[in-house]
């Protein structure tokens, strides 16, 4: 790895489209293969937290709110998991106030970005969970990453709001980050038996080409279980599907960082 952090976000500003789901589990693969990561809970909900049992007394004055105010620094935000070499950067839902906090300050897009440059250099990838929302929130986490991961799920109306995800990412591209990139769109709560799952996959593929993962995600009943018991789903049932396609789209990351090497 370089002497300094791959930044992802994982996108996308439709809701229940396993965005989070894929944020935690995908950060734990990585975690799994021996890479030092963090994941950054951008989301008020926090679900990303509360999927790693951080209970909310916990993250209360240490969190991505205080993180993007300044009131801490990120090595003080970032919290160990149960998992070796990962960590995260909770939410809690006082983030959603701070589009409106920021609103006049300067420089407002690149908070993120000033404050993850802090701990860049002791983790290899740091993964950022973004809200279901174009606004400053995942404005901040696109002019901090390196590359976008987008979720789509395998349903009726899933190429809807993909052009505007993609509008915004170009308009950051042009303005804001001139080096980041797509690395690739994933399919998620694939339904082997339902016709549907299998269209839509195939249209995404025949839009999107090369930019879509071979590995898709599947709608798995583990997958739903796991934050329940504040578990990433690997750790949950490594040997259930839901954990097993998130361990192969780890390998397809790394090998796509292999290659472009």
């Amino acid at each position: 790895m370089t002497d300094t952090a791959r930044i992802i976000a994982i996108a996308n500003q439709k809701g229940g489209v396993g965005k989070t789901t894929t944020s935690v589990n995908l950060a734990t693969a990585m975690a799994a293969c021996g890479r030092r990561v963090l994941l950054v809970d951008f989301d008020p909900q926090g679900n990303a937290s509360t999927g790693f049992g951080i209970e909310l007394e916990a993250r209360r004055d240490a969190n991505s709110y205080r993180l993007l105010t300044g009131e801490v620094g990120a090595s003080e935000a970032c919290h160990k998991t149960d998992i070796s070499g990962l960590d995260i950067l909770p939410a809690i839902v006082d983030l959603s106030a701070a589009e409106i906090e920021l609103a006049e300050v300067d420089a407002r897009e690149f908070r993120l970005q000033t404050a993850l440059q802090m701990v860049a250099s002791h983790y290899d990838y740091i993964f950022i969970d973004c809200p279901p929302s174009l606004g400053l929130l995942t404005v901040n986490a696109l002019c901090a990453a390196d590359c976008v991961i987008v979720p789509l799920q395998c349903e009726f109306y899933a190429l809807e709001g993909l052009s505007q995800l993609m509008r915004t990412i170009e308009m950051v591209q042009q303005g804001l980050n001139r080096h980041l990139v797509v690395q690739g769109i994933v399919l998620t709560m694939f339904d082997s038996r339902n016709k549907l799952s299998e269209m839509v996959a195939n249209d995404v593929r025949s839009h999107f080409g090369n930019l879509v993962y071979h590995t898709v995600i599947p709608r798995n009943v583990r997958i739903s279980e796991a934050p329940s018991f504040g578990q990433p789903v690997l750790m949950y049932d490594l040997k259930c599907a839901g954990a097993q396609a998130y361990v192969a789209l780890a390998a397809e990351l790394l090998s796509q960082e292999k290659e472009a090497a």
